[in-house]
């Protein structure tokens, strides 16, 4: 079975077997998520954090102190992503497969919405995807933009890029800004320095793909966003998704579609 034709339910069971994969393309419809965990006394903390930086970090749902589901995921949160990265003290220490032994009974899961969702509605408006045509992860970079901070938390966003041709730049904006929840519109278009970023050839995460003649470099807030202030701020103990191996959860792409 083509996996974009698999249900979260069937593609959470191929992860927990040990399908290790970016998720991009998979379960076409249904939504995907960036997941973080960190322990009980940062939950408020990660909130306010999310308030303050709601593009790179929109919260679909948070979960219980040491739970491994959530309302609207009906998986296993330790071993139904394709791949978890674990931070000690500000450092990424693990890239694991599962993290039922990781998983304390102090941590408080979020799900934060992810460009994946709306893809979907960039194809059929046109937009060429080039990480979908290549069969690669999405590149990401880490930008010199800070986010703004909170009494614990800071850090630089995190942005993923598509190359747009140039007569469908304005597409792409007005196609993805009508998923708000799910990082919305770009964050900036165009020259890649601006941001901070010096090659695009080289991303911090994910995989390059090519830029084309005539296309123009359209870069996304991205769900890695608390990742990276995981390892700016010296975060004692947190548990994140590999990058691009989103958690798939049962909601519809279209639930965060505004019309």
């Amino acid at each position: 079975m083509d996996v974009a034709d698999l249900s979260p339910a069937q593609a959470r069971e191929r992860f927990r077997a040990g399908a290790r994969i970016p998720t991009a393309g998979w379960c076409r419809g249904w939504t995907q998520a960036n997941l973080i965990a960190v322990p009980k006394r940062l939950r408020y903390d990660l909130l306010l954090f999310a308030h303050r930086n709601p593009q790179a970090c929109p919260v679909l749902d948070v979960g219980e102190p040491g739970a491994w589901s959530t309302e609207l995921f009906g998986g296993d949160l330790r071993t139904d992503l394709p791949g978890y990265r674990l931070y000690r003290d500000g450092e990424a220490v693990a890239d694991l497969g599962e993290v039922v032994s990781e998983w304390r009974e102090d941590l408080v899961p979020f799900l934060i919405g992810c460009s994946f969702t709306f893809e979907r509605a960039l194809l059929a408006a046109g937009v060429p995807v080039r990480h979908l045509e290549s069969g690669t992860n999405v590149p990401m970079y880490v930008t010199s933009v800070p986010c703004r901070s909170t009494g614990t938390l800071s850090g630089p966003l995190v942005v993923s890029m598509r190359p747009v041709p140039g007569e469908l730049v304005r597409t792409a904006v007005e196609v993805s800004g009508r998923y708000p929840m799910v990082h919305g519109a770009p964050v900036h278009v165009g020259d890649p320095a601006a941001i901070g970023i010096g090659d695009l050839a080289r991303p911090d995460y994910g995989d390059p793909v090519e830029v084309r003649a005539g296309e123009v470099p359209l870069f996304w807030a991205c769900g890695m966003t608390p990742q990276a202030a995981m390892l700016a701020s010296g975060v004692d103990y947190a548990i994140g998704h590999l990058p691009g191996h989103m958690a798939i959860m049962d909601v519809r792409d279209d639930d965060y579609l505004v019309t």
